[in-house]
């Protein structure tokens, strides 16, 4: 059943371009591959010209058991989904119970309150749906690419070492991430400098 609704959801938002062309994650002839090639092939040409340019890698914390529900529910209905499937996947979601167990030993039970199903054939596709429009926020010559929960954006940089369109860009996407509710975890995330060197602060 989750394959079915997997299969015919992702035809259908795919078909009506709904789905961010940036997104690499969870789609078919897509993957780090085609993303990496896409940055590399950016990259080399601000190099050629003699660029530089930062690279920002965004990490969410626990982005996957973060999602909230009703937020999920809204952007499925932004896009479209509705009816019988939007409720069969409100059931879907809903009702759900956890513990931990270990060496025979097991926790007591509590309700997940949000989270898409990690290990289902359809958590992946509502994942990439919750996430789908960071890029939308992104402003300027600041490029956005995406692999499931993992963002990366770069732009170059001018003559003093700073990009006003990829700090404004960062400054959108904290926005997003308070608006949704995916925390960014800032000890995880990185600055590249791909070109002169100098100090780069972004966080």
């Amino acid at each position: 059943m989750e394959s079915i609704i997997k299969d015919d959801m992702l035809a259908y938002l795919i078909s009506k371009g709904l789905i961010s062309r940036q997104q690499h994650g969870f789609l078919a002839r897509r993957s780090t591959c085609t993303q990496l090639i896409e940055c590399l092939n950016d990259w080399t040409l601000n190099i050629e010209n003699k660029q530089s340019l930062d690279v920002i890698y965004i990490d969410f914390a626990k982005a996957f058991d973060s999602v909230v529900h009703s937020k999920l529910l809204s952007k499925l209905a932004s896009y479209g989904i509705s009816g019988k499937l939007l409720c069969w996947i409100e059931d879907f979601l809903t009702d759900r119970y956890q513990y931990v167990a270990i060496d025979g030993f097991s926790s007591s039970t509590c309700t997940v309150i949000s989270g898409v199903p990690q290990g289902s054939v359809l958590g992946p596709v509502l994942f990439i749906v919750y996430i789908n429009d960071v890029c939308d926020v992104i402003v300027g010559n600041t490029a956005c690419k995406l692999y499931a929960d993992d963002v990366k954006l770069y732009s170059t940089v001018d003559f003093n070492g700073l990009s006003a369109d990829l700090s404004a860009s960062l400054d959108n996407l904290m926005y997003w991430s308070k608006t949704w509710q995916l925390k960014v975890n800032v000890n995880k995330c990185s600055v590249l400098r791909i070109g002169r060197n100098s100090s780069v602060t972004y966080f």
